[in-house]
């Protein structure tokens, strides 16, 4: 039962992968740089890494804006942030994860009496604001960069597209890991309070209890690069502003520079360590980033390829997301508590006060990190196959093409 709880946070993993995979490799997509199959599988992979590798600071800080103490709760504020999103993704409106999360757990803070921590609302939502403006401000440095490089380099023409087309497979890489790392606490946040499993020995690594959510949420989100992701790249690729080569490699990186440094505690330590005031541990919009490093570029060059219209109709799904993810979280909240008689959580009263579990239990608790260590071997094992297969069939692919080129010009003479 209560692994069925955990279905709702998957499906928000799987929407979270169809609308976000666009932030990473819609701009090299969209410009015909690399295909949307090959942008894919890299993304699941890199995606899965983030998240179980670098998942737990942004995920601590979300907590702190309301800690869902029961698992019917978690699951209710999921399911409301996912429908959320699916809805906006369904209407190709790049919408962001993370609003869609904050708003289903102020939604949850108001129907259960709890307060909602105003410090880390204020940091999350100052991050709406700051992370586009960083993403702007690191696009247009970096796309000076590579401007100057090109300018004074003597690469052949073709041969630097080469090299944009390898440096986007690498940056894209970087960026989804950074995706996994930052936005999982969107996915798989609000469940941790609530879930107490036994570490996983894999043999090579240890998974402890939190790191086997972000590794199913990871897993979710890779479903849903692969599955649906390819309609909202189209959109980042190509409608709000005609991209380049070197400008999609360029606002890939700059993304992915932003989401890092939200989410690395050792950057924040070595920021602090400066002197300087350290970046706050907070998931952040990818979308909101990527597309400021878009309009940052559109700027730059002079701002007339830039679409407003659909720069302004993806503001409006920014207002809406939060207010229809709170709503939907409230108004589901009331039915599941009512109608189903599910606990949905409390009103923290006294500092200190235990977590509520709906079911949950020491013999329950072990019977779940079994079936959990069986699910999560299984999916690696899937994992490792579908990706051996890929590497033969895409082998397979190209020495076909090989021939074929070699029969056409064996012909020609």
């Amino acid at each position: 039962m209560i692994l069925l709880f955990l279905t709702s946070g998957l499906f928000l993993g799987w929407s979270l992968g169809a609308n976000d995979a666009s932030n990473i490799f819609g701009s090299a997509v969209g410009s015909r740089m690399i295909s949307f199959r090959k942008a894919a599988i890299i993304a699941s992979v890199f995606v899965i890494i983030g998240a179980v590798l670098q998942g737990s600071g942004a995920s601590v800080t979300l907590g702190k804006l309301g800690a869902v103490n029961a698992i019917g709760g978690s699951f209710t504020v999921a399911l409301a942030a996912g429908v959320t999103v699916y809805l906006m993704t369904k209407f190709s409106l790049p919408v962001s994860t993370t609003q869609a999360i904050v708003g289903a757990i102020v939604g949850w803070n108001i129907f259960t009496g709890n307060q909602t921590n105003i410090k880390t609302l204020t940091e999350i939502i100052s991050t709406w604001i700051s992370g586009p403006l960083l993403g702007a401000l690191f696009a247009v440095i970096l796309y000076i960069i590579l401007k100057a490089l090109k300018k004074h380099s003597s690469i052949h023409l073709i041969r630097f597209e080469s090299y944009v087309r390898t440096g986007l497979v690498i940056v894209g890489a970087f960026g989804a890991y950074s995706l996994g790392a930052n936005n999982i606490a969107n996915v798989m946040g609000v469940f941790v309070p609530a879930f107490n499993l036994n570490d996983l020995d894999l043999g090579i690594i240890t998974l402890s209890s939190s790191q086997q959510l972000f590794l199913l949420g990871g897993i979710a989100i890779a479903a849903g690069i692969l599955t649906y992701s390819n309609r909202v790249m189209e959109v980042v690729g190509n409608q709000i502003m005609e991209l380049s080569s070197d400008a999609a490699l360029v606002v890939v990186l700059a993304q992915a520079f932003v989401l890092f440094i939200f989410s690395s505690s050792a950057f924040s330590s070595f920021i602090e360590r400066t002197g300087l005031p350290p970046f706050p541990m907070v998931p952040v919009s990818s979308t909101q980033v990527i597309i400021g490093s878009i309009i940052g570029i559109g700027l730059y060059k002079g701002a007339r390829n830039i679409n407003f219209r659909i720069v302004g109709d993806i503001a409006k799904g920014w207002v809406l997301t939060p207010v229809a993810s709170g709503l939907t979280a409230f108004f589901s909240l009331f039915f599941v508590k009512n109608i189903f008689n599910i606990n949905v959580g409390t009103a923290i009263a006294e500092k200190g006060s235990p977590i509520l579990r709906s079911t949950a239990s020491s013999t329950s608790a072990r019977g779940i990190s079994e079936i959990m260590s069986f699910l999560i071997t299984g999916l690696l094992a899937v994992g490792i196959i579908i990706v051996v297969l890929y590497y033969f069939a895409e082998r397979k692919r190209k020495n076909e093409l090989r021939k074929s080129e070699e029969k056409f010009w064996r012909n020609l003479k």
